[in-house]
């Protein structure tokens, strides 16, 4: 076999072999090799938007998925990993008109117009879109690569169109005027979701207005946007509240705009809290949902005095008009003031809607948009409901069930021109009353034969604009009741298809235009689990590969994301999309705070991994990683990967250094007990980790693989060893070179999915691949079979027997006991130790106690009698001496200890006296106090450890 380089170069080792898994196409899944004894795994990736660049949550989720997927692989699956990006429409357009403006570019996207602005879009993806696909290689992603979509290809927008369509013709589907979140910098709607509450310190505003009716009585009203106090149109109170209920019906007069100081009704409604402020509501029907519901009830007219830049319109008045939103608040309590109607300013904390990707506070503006009603939404929330589908860890499966529960209808368009444009188009006509005929001079009846869904996909809507009527498409008869007063009525033409040769008549022919809105992003990531695979033909990857395996998701987007794949999969799919789905925690610094560009928290997983490398940082996220739990993120534990893969090299070159032929085989009369050993605990790791990956608890597979390589191999059984490697017994030699290469080749295919890159380089390295075929691990470790514990018969074949753990325990006892004593005396040289059995002991395991104990010699007395005051330790072997004449200096080492104990019985009366202290333990909090009485557990015991060390010396 090639010798090893003394050092490992993490950096050419990574470059090399991603370059040669994707030349042997390691990573790409075949829908014909799926079998019943090839069995398939599938998962998609969570796609990130194009715009995006590699953050500490991307390494989490995606270092998961490719643990998941590789071990699919050893398990002998045929993976697809599939790997894509999103277009991401609001968050994409925001980057591309930020970076013109910066150039000069443009001032405002209409300088460019809807094709040029959206050209310049795709320069840009072309340019600068999906860097952090290039950067997930860099971390090892085993994706399928030669699968990677965009939601914004051709045959991806001909899903989301189709989809679209199949909806409208359902009637899921509607046009309707109401009130949305509205994010005044990207202009656009937006869902529930994609607002993010931020604690805000406001200022709630005070200010009073008179009962016209009874001069002299004042109504004072509270609210903390004094620059919509134009748009109000009443003032609203609750029936029961005794103060006001005498004045409903009554009015008051508006103080804003002060030139137009309207008459506003008091009425009453059961919206207002009466326990809550003044139990004075000013219902400002065009800026806020709750009074616009209150509007509805009372038939009051929605008044919007803001454009939606969030700029004050001519109907805030002539002092306000023009003023930015937050610049008019100010100026609107001056105004207040000046008319002697503002009373006081309280500071106020509230929570304000925030656009999750603008960041900014967003409006509730009262806007004509397109919304869903959610389909497939029993089978969705029974399919969890029942175990089905399972989520890891299930607590979220509540929280799933509870939104569920309460489904609000989906505003899915966005006034955006980055994405998948609303493929329906729009015609207003003018229809005299009879049947069938329209100023243009066609028939409805027409119309609607032409749309025969037997001979394409078209929808078509009549909307009577007045009273906002669907009428049949096969029938404009107008009935009497439909009478608006006028010799024409006037409808809306919606016309919804994908079918081109209809659009180009539509456009060309009749005068219809398209819908400028486009459709909210994530329309067309709910359908990632099947758009991908070639839906709606039937493909072989489509019938190998869906249902997906596993889903690997942020909890923050169970709503966005996984509940409406959910959906979408029962209702294209006629099942579920994916049958397990693992939330990942949030990743955290070690103050506790979310990490982000902003607070300057986060580091760049790409220089972590140029510091580290990529195995590193893989094997140091997970092992702080614990199910569904957030993640406390510390520089520290990648380093402690990085010095993990130091051990692992090391361990390799170690066994490579004893020659001999590789991978021979074992000898059971030849096995030592510590042998036997390793071997058991290799058994054991192999169950723990297997487990625990199944079960989703990744951070205990790592610390399994920790404990077990670091701790049991390389700290016992390759110290242990050397009593054979450095003996003069070639049979016993060889023999535990075997068991060294069965438990390194076990040990590189466990690591295998955390830390692919050393794995892979060891595994060729050390020649494991050699005459294996090259689908179970000969081209790559990748392909290896999954290690298998040992089972009864080969236990058996071996001789290995349950207490053989127990005798090497015993002996490893009598070693940590060793240890401890000279630790005690600060002793890290070969010192003299005497065993006193209490059994035989061979001389094979004698050596082995002796290497252990860095002994210098070992002596076996079963005689012994140790001078006064000898430190001493009662193993499981017998009783183990340390004597130290000539060891220590005596006199000095009195000296020294008595003076450490001085100090710690000082140092622990102080923290005692505190703890004493009412005045201290009853002020300070809870946090301090714990850190009091950890410090008095520490000194305590350190004060007991001296004083065993002192009577030592007599």
């Amino acid at each position: 076999m090639p010798e090893l380089d003394k050092t490992y170069t993490p950096a050419d080792v990574e470059a090399r072999w991603y370059q040669r898994w994707l030349n042997d196409k390691c990573f790409e899944a075949d829908p014909a090799r799926v079998s019943e004894k090839r069995p398939a795994y599938s998962i998609v990736i969570p796609p990130p938007n194009v715009t995006g660049i590699l953050t500490l949550g991307h390494v989490l989720n995606n270092t998961i998925q490719d643990i998941l997927a590789r071990r699919a692989r050893m398990l002998g699956k045929e993976v697809l990993w599939l790997p894509g990006t999103d277009h991401a429409g609001i968050a994409t357009q925001n980057v591309v008109e930020k970076t013109l403006k910066k150039q000069g570019v443009i001032k405002h996207r209409d300088d460019l117009g809807r094709e040029g602005l959206v050209a310049k879009i795709w320069e840009w993806k072309e340019k600068h879109g999906g860097i952090i696909i290039e950067q997930l290689k860099k971390l090892g992603a085993s994706c399928d690569w030669s699968r990677e979509r965009f939601t914004f290809d051709d045959d991806y927008n001909a899903c989301v169109m189709r989809v679209f369509v199949d909806l409208y013709k359902k009637g899921l589907i509607y046009r309707g005027k109401r009130m949305v979140n509205w994010c005044p910098s990207s202009l656009t709607a937006l869902s529930d979701e994609e607002v993010v509450m931020k604690a805000q310190n406001a200022i709630m505003y005070h200010f009073k207005v008179e009962v016209v009716e009874e001069p002299g009585t004042w109504l004072t009203i509270a609210t903390t946007r004094p620059e919509v106090i134009p748009g109000d149109q009443a003032i609203a109170v609750n029936l029961k509240d005794e103060r006001y209920a005498h004045l409903i019906g009554k009015h008051v007069r508006r103080p804003l705009p002060i030139e137009d100081q309207a008459l506003l009704p008091i009425i009453a409604d059961e919206h207002v809290d009466f326990t809550f402020g003044t139990g004075v509501l000013k219902v400002t029907p065009a800026h806020d949902k709750a009074d616009f519901e209150i509007a509805q009830r009372h038939n009051l007219p929605a008044v919007d005095v803001m454009h939606p830049n969030g700029v004050l319109n001519e109907l805030a008045g002539k002092d306000l008009a023009g003023m930015e939103r937050f610049a008019a608040r100010k100026r609107a309590a001056e105004l207040l003031a000046e008319i002697g109607s503002l009373v006081k300013e309280e500071p106020y904390q509230n929570n304000l809607g925030y656009s999750e990707r603008a960041d900014v506070p967003i409006e509730s503006r009262l806007s004509e948009q397109w919304f869903l009603k959610y389909p497939s939404v029993k089978e969705s929330q029974a399919v969890v409901a029942n175990g089905e589908m399972k989520f890891h860890p299930d607590r979220w499966a509540k929280v799933y069930d509870h939104w569920m529960t309460g489904l609000q209808d989906w505003c899915i368009s966005r006034q955006v021109w980055w994405g998948h444009r609303i493929p329906v188009w729009r015609l207003r006509v003018q229809v005299p009353n009879h049947k069938g005929y329209h100023s243009k001079g066609f028939w409805f009846s027409e119309l609607d034969g032409a749309l025969d869904t037997k001979n394409h996909d078209g929808v078509v809507r009549i909307v009577h604009v007045r009273s906002g009527a669907i009428l049949e498409p096969s029938s404009i008869h107008l009935s009497e009741d439909m009478d608006v007063g006028h010799s024409h009525h006037e409808f809306d033409l919606f016309v919804s298809t994908t079918t081109e040769s209809l659009i180009r008549s539509l456009e060309d022919d009749e005068g219809f235009t398209q819908d400028p809105d486009v459709l909210d992003t994530w329309f067309s990531s709910w359908l990632w689990p099947f758009a991908t695979m070639g839906w709606p033909e039937k493909t072989s990857t489509l019938k190998a590969f869906y249902p997906t395996t596993d889903l690997v998701t942020g909890p923050d987007i169970i709503f966005f994301w996984v509940a409406r794949m959910i959906m979408a999969g029962f209702e294209w799919m006629g099942e579920l999309p994916f049958k397990n789905v693992y939330f990942t925690g949030i990743i955290r610094d070690k103050q506790g705070r979310k990490m982000s560009k902003s607070l300057g928290n986060s580091p760049d997983p790409l220089e972590l991994i140029a510091s580290y490398s990529a195995d590193a940082l893989r094997f140091g996220i997970m092992r702080s990683a614990p199910l569904g739990q957030d993640i406390c993120f510390d520089e520290k534990n990648v380093e402690l990967g990085r010095n993990f893969c130091t051990k692992l090299w090391n361990a390799a070159r170690f066994r490579q250094m004893q020659g001999g032929e590789v991978e021979t085989e074992i000898s059971a009369a030849l096995l030592s007990s510590d042998d036997k050993w390793i071997l058991l605990r290799l058994n054991a790791a192999i169950v723990e980790v297997s487990t625990a990956l199944e079960e989703y608890r990744f951070s205990d597979a790592t610390a399994t693989l920790y404990r077990f390589f670091w701790s049991e191999y390389c700290d016992w059984y390759i110290e242990a060893s050397k009593a054979v490697l450095q003996g003069s017994d070639a049979k016993r030699k060889a023999n535990t070179l075997a068991v060294i290469d069965f438990v390194l080749g076990h040990t590189l295919r466990l690591f295998h999915p955390f830390m692919p890159f050393i794995t892979e380089e060891l595994w060729h390295g050390m020649g494991f691949n050699t005459d294996l075929p090259e689908n179970q691990g000969g081209k790559s470790i990748m392909f290896a079979v999954w290690p298998k514990p040992l089972d009864a018969d080969e236990l058996a074949h071996f001789g290995i027997l349950p207490e053989d753990e127990k005798t090497a325990n015993d002996k490893y006892e009598v070693v940590n006991l060793g240890r401890g004593l000279k630790s005690t005396f600060n002793l890290n040289k070969k010192v003299r130790f005497v065993l006193k059995p209490n059994q035989d002991l061979p001389a094979h395991e004698t050596e082995v106690l002796r290497i252990l104990l860095n002994a210098e010699p070992l002596d076996l007395d079963a005689a012994y009698t140790p001078a006064k005051g000898t430190p001493t330790a009662i193993t499981p072997l017998g009783e183990l001496f340390l004597p130290l004449e000539g060891v220590i200096d005596v006199d000095a080492e009195r000296a020294r200890v008595s003076k450490e104990l001085e100090k710690a019985t000082a140092e622990l009366g102080k923290v005692r006296s505190k703890l004493a202290d009412e005045n201290f333990t009853s002020k300070v909090p809870e946090k301090v106090l714990e850190e009091h009485r950890t410090r008095e557990a520490d000194w305590a015991s350190k004060v007991s450890k001296l004083e065993e060390m002192l009577a030592v010396f007599g």
